[in-house]
């Protein structure tokens, strides 16, 4: 798609007077610790290396999550609330009321649809200090319902100058032929409402297409849901399935190239500090990364820049990025609305996130903390040594494991045990079932 140039981002940061925060903390002794409460729904280590860094940086920090996540595992954090999957909105508005927190932060894509979802609720009942909160950590409350769209997103990241991939809603069969017959292929189907490689399928022919098509649009399945639930402890998939919810399918011309990654710490729409990387191992096909590269990349700068001033961005928000393959010019693709599995590193000025987010609460001048390592190059633990031991990154790259943390450590060690036990047994039920076992 022809790109223009983006339009310029909201400028340099600074609060003002009439900020709630500003207004609050300005002139506070600094040993006076802001309070941030973390939401994550689904177990994955992002939200307890968040939980540390966020310590480090200053904060007072608290966290809403299942029971069994490794959130529970961190030594500093204060309080932990337990989430209900059965009664997700209530268990999260209760630990955002009992924290008094001053900034909320969601590390899934459904805590941030249940924040969005809290917001709606509470302004509309008056209570409004729940409401306050949300929209102060998470931006412009008239976005919420795009960021979660991903044809409207790719359209109003066009608007804004972006340069992005063609994009479309697909609402029958027949739309996705028309797109292949002009040529468009490869294509990219991608169903609204999933992330991490999920939901995602990159088709070469009509057949495929058909075939992905009736996947992505059906409801989830139940044994793959109760496997997610039991065994990834991720609860997305329940609510669709009990309701038998289809999802809004999006077709995506192809960008062939290299993958990329942004994250980005925001206030009030403008950037404070942002991490810009090249993907160079996935977990898993279309999945998330193991293996980074740290890069400078004045496209990917700019582009997350002018979206976080168009949606009055606050808090984390990742964006994925193509870097097409001869021209290295970079696609926006997609947002993450929450912190993404990057957000905990320090990396020097202007890359240490929890950092810049404790100075726009506080009104402090934001003090990085020592940079981790300097080689570009960052191997995510537990997630590249899970994915395959005997990686070469794993020597030459900055391991990045939580030495100071030693039950957060046995439980990732632990879990390549549990996750090859579920394995194992999937190899027994299909010698004894045959082949059509579902596949989970």
């Amino acid at each position: 798609m022809t790109s223009r140039t983006p339009k310029p981002a909201c400028g340099t940061f600074r609060l003002c007077a009439s900020d709630t925060i500003d207004s609050e903390w300005k002139g506070l002794d600094r040993k006076v610790k802001p309070r941030v409460l973390v939401v994550s729904t689904c177990n994955w280590i992002s939200p307890a290396r968040l939980a540390i860094a966020l310590t480090e940086a200053g904060f007072t920090v608290e966290g809403i999550c299942p029971s069994g996540h490794l959130l529970r595992k961190v030594d500093g954090v204060k309080k932990l609330y337990t989430y209900s999957a059965l009664l997700p909105l209530r268990s999260v508005s209760r630990a955002i009321e009992a924290a008094h927190a001053d900034l909320v932060l969601p590390c899934d894509d459904l805590a941030t649809r249940h924040l969005h979802a809290l917001y709606k609720k509470d302004s509309q009942s008056g209570k409004n200090e729940v409401a306050a909160l949300i929209e102060q950590s998470l931006g412009a409350p008239e976005y919420f319902g795009i960021v979660d769209a991903r044809t409207a997103f790719m359209q109003l990241a066009h608007g804004e100058g972006v340069r992005v991939p063609k994009t479309a809603v697909v609402n029958e069969l027949a739309e996705l032929g028309k797109w292949a017959q002009n040529g468009d292929l490869p294509l990219v189907l991608k169903a609204d409402g999933t992330s991490s490689g999920e939901g995602v399928a990159v088709i070469n022919a009509v057949e495929q297409g058909d075939r992905a098509f009736r996947i992505l649009h059906a409801p989830p399945k139940f044994l793959r849901t109760l496997k997610w639930a039991l065994v990834n402890h991720n609860f997305r998939p329940v609510l669709p399935m009990l309701l038998r919810r289809r999802a809004v399918v999006n077709v995506q011309s192809f960008v062939n190239g290299r993958e990329a990654t942004s994250l980005i710490a925001c206030w009030k729409g403008k950037v404070l500090a942002q991490l810009h990387f090249e993907v160079l191992c996935l977990q898993q096909t279309a999945g998330p990364a193991s293996v980074l590269r740290l890069i400078n990349n004045a496209e990917m700068s700019a582009a997350a820049e002018a979206m976080a001033c168009k949606l009055q961005l606050s808090g984390l928000h990742g964006f994925d990025f193509m870097l097409e393959q001869g021209t290295g010019k970079a696609y926006l693709i997609e947002i993450n609305p929450r912190t993404t599995q990057v957000g905990h590193l320090a990396l020097g000025p202007g890359r240490d996130l929890p950092a810049a987010l404790y100075g726009a609460v506080t009104g402090q001048p934001i003090e990085p903390r020592p940079r981790v390592s300097d080689n570009d190059i960052i191997v995510l633990f537990p997630q590249a040594w899970l994915t395959n031991p005997t990686n070469a990154f794993l020597r030459s790259g900055y391991h990045d494991v939580p030495w100071g943390q030693p039950d957060l450590m046995r439980s990732c060690l632990n879990s390549r045990n549990r996750i090859s036990d579920w394995l194992s047994r999937q190899k027994v039920l299909r010698t004894l079932w045959g082949p059509g076992l579902p596949r989970l």
